[in-house]
């Protein structure tokens, strides 16, 4: 069976490391900030202006003007610091993320990304998706494998406009874990119930099989 959106993001939070500043993009990628252990010492970044975002606030807490990029209410941890947009963006831009989280629409075997339009619909506002792919040092992919009309998302091209050209590192998604490289994606991991065999046939770009494949764990 394939993973729960929990599940995909537990095993991201095994990729955060010590020390990192991290930016987590809205739906699944929201989620890591449950599973990073508190013996590490991380500080999650928000593009509208915070470093240093905490758990999501009991009711009685809640701060309206206190708001993560996804308009959710949110805490600061102690340390904490706010600052304007322009700052936030300048320090995406100047690489000071270590690891940004983003979910995807299409994702293909060049690591390029789509994940901020689809043609036809209405589109809010593109957010801070494409200065994120273009600076963090590290870009992890978190998405469901399949649309919901069962057809692969990772792709050999994406056919929606992109987010950014060559800049994913990993994705995990609900059947496994992915690297992409030079060569096209490789299959690093797969979910507990499945198979690699039934990773690759679901998925439409090249992938091949690393040579020490092995269940995730979690």
């Amino acid at each position: 069976m394939a993973l729960t959106k929990d599940q995909i993001a537990q095993r991201i939070a095994q990729e955060v490391e010590d020390g990192f500043t991290v930016n987590l993009g809205i739906g699944i990628p929201t989620l890591v900030a449950n599973y990073i252990p508190s013996t590490k010492s991380v500080m999650l970044q928000s593009e509208n202006g915070l470093l240093g975002m905490g758990a999501f606030p009991f009711e009685k807490d809640i701060d309206p003007d206190l708001i993560n990029a996804g308009k959710q209410t949110v805490t600061a941890v102690p340390g904490a610091s706010y600052f304007s947009s322009a700052d936030s963006f300048g320090m995406i831009r100047g690489g000071h993320v270590d690891l940004t989280v983003l979910g995807a629409m299409e994702v293909d075997e060049t690591g390029s990304i789509a994940n901020w339009m689809v043609p036809g619909k209405m589109v809010k506002g593109m957010g801070g998706a494409m200065d994120l792919v273009a600076g963090a040092r590290r870009v992890i992919v978190a998405m469901q494998h399949k649309d919901k009309d069962g057809n692969s998302k990772l792709r050999k091209k994406c056919t929606l406009p992109l987010t950014g050209v060559n800049c994913i590192d990993k994705i995990v998604s609900d059947l496994g874990v992915i690297d992409v490289t030079p060569e096209g994606f490789v299959l690093r991991e797969f979910a507990p119930d499945l198979s690699p065999e039934e990773v690759v046939r679901s998925t439409e770009g090249r992938i091949r099989i690393a040579d020490d494949i092995r269940p995730m764990k979690f």
